[in-house]
């Protein structure tokens, strides 16, 4: 009999004021082998605690249309923090000074990689900034002594997130339900944000 808790088959009502995703966890466990596919004029900027701004700029830019809030919902101090952590590395991917990207890294654990933010603004998307971008990711995770580079994705994101990380060597290893509060409640996102899941309230 498997130990793993399991969720009765069926609806599970989701609470008034809650919003809820099935999370994909992905991974790889061996340095891979890359093609470099050079997109011309980009370029990583690496972003620090003075960023804040800028960061969640690029951060909502991104991610407001997937539903990406928790680096809205903490304060500026907070995340100065986590920038100004020796163990986490986040970057703009910029061409002629417009911000195209955010990617994210947390190294704080020995032996391993999570890419914590990984995404482009909707102008950038098919122009083979995301490959490029997923290269530089590697090369600068793989660059550790780490046997293990990981992410997840959700159903709140770009329907073709899993495929983008598996078509560079991610394999999927675990799936997770989240449950949150609503961000266009708490004040994270806009009331009219995301419109195709309905603002239920409490």
């Amino acid at each position: 009999m498997s130990t793993q808790q399991a969720l009765p088959d069926g609806y599970t009502v989701v609470p008034p004021g809650k919003i809820a995703s099935v999370v994909t966890f992905l991974e790889m466990r061996r340095k891979p082998t890359l093609t470099a596919r050079p997109a011309v004029g980009v370029q990583l900027v690496r972003l620090g605690p003075v960023d804040v701004a800028r960061y969640k700029r690029i951060y909502r830019q991104i991610g407001e249309r997937w539903f990406w809030f928790s680096r809205l919902s903490i304060a500026d101090g907070d995340l100065a923090a986590i920038l100004a952590s020796p163990g986490v590395e986040a970057y703009a991917a910029t061409r002629d000074g417009v911000d195209l990207g955010l990617l994210e890294l947390d190294l704080t654990q020995p032996g391993e990689a999570e890419i914590v933010y990984f995404g482009l603004v909707d102008s950038a998307v098919g122009q083979g900034v995301g490959g490029w971008m997923m290269r530089e990711a590697l090369a600068i995770a793989w660059a550790r002594p780490i046997g293990r580079c990981w992410l997840h994705t959700c159903t709140l994101d770009h329907p073709g997130a899993v495929g983008f990380y598996r078509r560079f060597g991610f394999a999927p290893f675990k799936l997770a339900v989240e449950i949150a509060d609503d961000p266009r409640l708490t004040g994270a996102l806009d009331p009219g944000a995301f419109p195709e899941i309905p603002l239920v309230r409490p």
